[in-house]
């Protein structure tokens, strides 16, 4: 295999799965060459570059949807970016061309399809998208992080592979280690709170508002806010008096500590984040946010809930009831060790190294 044509992007969700699926193809075929397309002042123009591998964006945007003129511009930049694919695909004459999700996805694969150039997907949500389940009707094999895909995809072509994750969170470091290096106590419990790195709002606020009773209940909160949070929570901690339990910081930069230090965590409900807790088992409670494509992160919360592999709260009831569930939870082990159990069974941690494989036996010219 000699040439690869990733493409998508748009989101972490997106770009984080491609790159690993990169690094992958690039340890197993040092000589391989690994050729991005994107879309235009979307993130993948910076991350990708920065992870080394090149990158052509298409001038290509989303149907809004709120009645605006931008959507007339739609057709004509699919049209557009379509027959810029076209073009790099026959100047690339790549072995197989692999979708992540995203804008620049759909014109991609469609011309790689066109082209009789094999094609995967790579499906990190529980729902799938429109895009790609119109495009899961002539792509080869389509790669998912949930079971029971049948009802977006052939039942043929999937493989259930999980989605890639970070390597460092494979292996945890001991609790009393990271304890050590975040500056907690031993003995007493840890709450990690994340939404994201640019943070939760709905999230953040509920936190917030209840700072004391952490501080009462003597729990330990790793409180990842945000860069645009932070300065709130820092004054409120201080204005709570509860600096010595709780802890906020704008990003976590040692995400194996935090998720080896704590007892409980409160998450969004994006794909990479739930295959992220499913590797390192802990009980969770699921903040979806309400605000993306299809309401996905909803779909991906209540795939656990139905498995008792997670809790669940909306944004609407987070401010009443975020906090107090926590601290039931925390005070709760054998519920907290049910939901341990349940999550990490849905653990794929050899994901990249499947969906690798699967991409060897299409550029081989096996679809099986």
């Amino acid at each position: 295999m000699k040439q690869v044509i990733i493409s998508g992007g748009g989101t972490g969700g997106h770009i984080f799965p491609a790159l690993a699926i990169a690094d992958a193809l690039k340890a197993r075929f040092p000589s391989i060459d690994i050729f991005f397309i994107g879309a235009k002042n979307r993130m993948e123009m910076e991350r990708v570059p920065k992870a080394g591998y090149p990158i052509e964006g298409l001038d290509i945007v989303g149907i809004q949807r709120r009645l605006t003129l931008r959507n007339l511009q739609v057709p004509v930049k699919l049209w557009k970016s379509y027959r810029r694919a076209s073009q790099i695909i026959a100047e690339k004459k790549p072995d197989i061309v692999i979708g992540v999700g995203g804008y620049a996805s759909a014109p991609t694969l469609l011309a790689a399809i066109r082209a009789g150039v094999p094609t995967l997907i790579q499906e990190q949500n529980s729902y799938a998208g429109l895009t790609n389940r119109w495009l899961g009707k002539y792509a080869q094999k389509i790669c998912v992080a949930y079971p029971d895909m049948e009802a977006f995809f052939p039942a043929e072509k999937i493989v259930y592979t999980g989605n890639p994750v970070r390597q460092d969170i494979l292996r945890l470091p001991p609790r009393t280690e990271a304890l050590q290096a975040l500056g907690l106590k031993d003995g007493a419990p840890v709450l990690l709170v994340m939404g994201g790195s640019l943070g939760a709002r709905v999230i953040n606020e509920s936190i917030q508002a209840q700072i004391r009773r952490f501080a009462d209940n003597r729990i330990q909160v790793i409180w990842q806010t945000g860069k645009h949070f932070i300065e709130k929570a820092r004054q409120a901690v201080e204005e709570q008096q509860a600096s010595e339990w709780v802890h906020p910081m704008a990003f976590i930069e040692r995400m194996d500590h935090a998720y080896s230090a704590a007892d409980l965590i409160i998450s969004r409900a994006g794909a990479l984040s739930i295959s992220e807790l499913c590797i390192v088992g802990k009980p969770a409670i699921l903040v979806p946010s309400p605000y993306v494509a299809e309401d996905h992160q909803t779909k991906n919360a209540m795939a656990l809930v139905h498995r008792q592999a997670a809790k669940i709260i909306s944004e609407a009831q987070a401010p009443a009831f975020l906090v107090s569930d926590a601290l039931a939870l925390l005070h709760s082990p054998a519920e907290r060790a049910l939901l341990s159990e349940n999550i990490r069974r849905l653990a794929r941690p050899k994901a990249t190294e499947h969906i690798v494989q699967c991409i060897i036996q299409l550029a081989h010219g096996g679809a099986s």
